[in-house]
């Protein structure tokens, strides 16, 4: 056994594709691919399809895929810790979310997240699709995504451990000095010029909902297309046309933007948190009941007076 056939495998299985994936671990393909045979060849089943593209797991590897991750996490916990370390990689925390909210909302989060629990960690943004499959493949510990009941991620609640942690809303923002040109929901004869999410990104499904439940109907053409929030709101910001955004990426342009249309043209999202309830990582396992007490704190101050002590 080689520990890189394990970080090969998880690898790959993340990917989905061997090409990417030993682009990722710097290695030949021919290389790598005899490397995750080597694993196979160990283990005596075979752990990839290759019959389809894009590659994925047989149910062999797909049970492996768990065990994989544990074993890894443990034998470089098992280094680190020996090694004396100053900062021991146990107190990494490594955390999955979409690009809007590690840049609008992690920087806040975590100075009340890491204070007196001794913790590091290692950001890892992404689409909601990319870091859902993160935190499957056990490649990070913590996911922190957005959620809408017509647009539920779906984990396993038995293997899954839960939290909300905040509200974000999702509304339409344009420049300040086109405020007055572009009002929505914009005119048949003179449609808006709209910033809207690329085919498949999860705020663009949010933003489809919110349209087709809009009071009128929206008279727009789209003009600029982009997965990145932080793109959409820096295009708005230049004047390129309406874009609708999270509440902290459009607070990031500060007065240059305003939002568009009242609250029919908006719609309040959740912010939660996941974790594997498997994962035995010390430093998470400090930052969730940090999680769980800021929850249960919103909680008691959300109840009726008289309900906190029923």
């Amino acid at each position: 056994m080689d520990i890189r056939w394990l970080q090969d495998f998880l690898t790959v299985a993340e990917r989905g594709n061997f090409t990417r994936a030993a682009e990722e671990r710097n290695a030949s393909q021919a290389a790598f691919s005899r490397r995750i045979q080597a694993l196979e060849t160990w283990l005596g089943v075979t752990l990839i399809d290759r019959s389809v593209f894009p590659t994925r797991l047989t149910p062999e590897g797909e049970r492996f895929r768990e065990t994989a991750a544990e074993t890894l996490h443990q034998l470089l916990d098992a280094k680190t810790g020996l090694s004396g370390q100053p900062t021991a990689k146990r107190d990494q925390v490594v955390i999955a979310l979409p690009h809007a909210l590690a840049t609008g909302r992690l920087p806040g989060w975590w100075a009340s997240w890491s204070q007196g629990r001794a913790l590091s960690c290692k950001v890892a943004p992404g689409n909601v699709h990319d870091t859902v499959t993160a935190l499957v493949s056990g490649a990070v510990d913590l996911l922190v995504c957005f959620h809408h009941a017509q647009q539920p991620i779906h984990l396993d609640a038995e293997r899954y451990d839960r939290l909300v942690i905040g509200v974000e809303h999702l509304r339409p923002y344009v420049a300040a000095e086109h405020a007055e040109r572009w009002p929505l929901p914009g005119k048949t004869k003179a449609p808006l010029p709209l910033l809207m999410y690329s085919a498949g990104a999860y705020l663009g499904r949010m933003v489809d909902l919110i349209i087709e439940a809009a009071p009128e109907p929206l008279a727009g053409h789209r003009v600029i297309e982009s997965d990145m929030a932080d793109v959409l709101r820096d295009m708005a910001v230049a004047g390129y046309g309406v874009a609708w955004l999270p509440e902290c990426a459009a607070a990031a342009a500060g007065p240059k933007l305003v939002p568009a249309g009242g609250e029919a043209w908006a719609m309040p999202l959740s912010l939660v948190a996941y974790r594997d309830s498997s994962n035995r990582k010390p430093a998470l396992h400090r930052l969730w009941a940090g999680l769980a007490g800021d929850h249960e704190e919103r909680q008691n101050q959300a109840a009726p007076v008289g309900a906190k002590g029923a």
